[in-house]
């Protein structure tokens, strides 16, 4: 009876840090009183740092793209962001369905049919913002994201000071943090 007492114990104690660590997972901060309004408009993708075995193997080649946050019919956001992939422009847009709390959002990754959700973390609307995605992806493989929008190509050394210091605290190492080179190419498209 003890044995079976000590068990019952042990599984709750481990249902508990279970619980604990998923709400850890997603403990990111949100930028208080966020605005959807001051949010919207043209953002340069400067930042990026990912758990994603794609981003690794491709990080390299990557550039920076433009975006264009555009309010939605549902109240939502959508986020066009256009790329250079295989020596072509790509425009993709997605769109942000409010989540509850303002500035969390979900939205259907067009590639797995999975939902991701994406916190603006920390923004003052007219230099940077910070965001946080998570989802998962193929067989279930957990995804996280930090991405730095930057108002400009050329943020200022303090605020990628900030996105790095963002992205460790979500937990990603230094090799997985990369700050996109600025590219002409692609740029044009959302003047």
């Amino acid at each position: 009876m003890a044995a079976l007492h000590t068990l019952w114990m042990g599984l709750v104690l481990l249902g508990v840090l279970g619980v604990l660590q998923t709400q850890a997972q997603v403990q990111v901060s949100l930028q208080p009183n966020f605005q959807q309004d001051k949010f919207l408009g043209r953002w340069f993708t400067s930042g990026l740092a990912s758990n994603s075995s794609w981003f690794r193997e491709k990080k390299k080649v990557l550039s920076m793209c433009v975006s264009v946050v555009a309010p939605s019919a549902d109240g939502g956001l959508n986020l066009t962001s256009t790329f250079l992939r295989k020596e072509q422009c790509e425009t993709r847009t997605l769109l942000l369905r409010p989540a509850g709390t303002p500035g969390c959002y979900s939205y259907t990754s067009p590639h797995w049919g999975s939902t991701h959700d994406v916190w603006v973390a920390m923004t003052d609307y007219d230099e940077y913002a910070l965001l946080y995605t998570t989802g998962t992806k193929g067989l279930g493989q957990d995804f996280h994201m930090a991405t730095l929008y930057s108002r400009t190509q050329t943020p200022r050394a303090e605020i990628k000071e900030k996105f790095t210091t963002f992205a460790k605290t979500q937990g990603f190492t230094e090799d997985a943090i990369v700050f996109l080179p600025q590219t002409d190419k692609c740029m044009e498209e959302h003047k």
